[in-house]
């Protein structure tokens, strides 16, 4: 059994609100056999123009669930905040599948906490390689990283950072703006 966490920003999660949340969230419980301590935390936010926003996180061992979903409606954005998750665990177990099938050893500790013949498998979601690049990477700052995503249209840039001399990235976030990964 998931332990609810139901926060609400700028808004008063209701009893209706949370019983609806629950039992929704509450459908994911098929698919697991033994969640000891699992907590589902449900962030509900309402924006100033009228928009609803469901982020849903929910730890279990060896897999972090996690999906968010903004639209006009609260109950919609949870109904596809809900199957989004329902995709990532059926992904999950296709992958755990597959491996135990190719390699004849299943990965028990991974395997253990799903019920066996819940979720059928995707058909066609292989994580398959389909293009490899190789590059180099020159020494830089962000703001130039930052430059050089944008010339080439791309949603992240890798470069050395000329101060750390490590690896870093830039990425463009949801919101318009920049983040950056710097690695150790």
């Amino acid at each position: 059994m998931f332990r609810y966490n139901v926060r609400g920003e700028n808004i008063e999660v209701t009893e209706a609100i949370r019983d609806y949340v629950e039992k929704k969230v509450g459908k994911l419980e098929r698919y697991f056999s033994d969640v000891p301590n699992a907590t589902a935390h449900i962030n509900l936010k309402v924006y100033t123009e009228k928009t609803a926003k469901v982020e849903v996180t929910i730890p279990l061992p060896f897999l972090v669930l996690r999906a968010e979903e903004t639209s006009p409606d609260l109950y919609a954005s949870v109904d596809l905040v809900v199957d989004k998750l329902e995709r990532q665990i059926r992904k999950f177990k296709t992958k755990i599948n597959r491996k135990a099938r190719e390699t004849a050893i299943p990965d028990v500790r991974s395997q253990a906490i799903f019920v066996n013949g819940d979720a059928e498998e995707e058909n066609g979601s292989e994580l398959e390689i389909v293009r490899t690049k190789r590059l180099s990477l020159k020494p830089m700052d962000s703001e130039e990283a930052v430059l050089q995503m944008n010339m080439l249209g791309h949603n992240f840039f890798i470069f050395e950072d000329a101060e750390t001399n490590g690896t870093s990235i830039v990425y463009r976030r949801k919101d318009g703006k920049y983040g950056l990964i710097e690695t150790d």
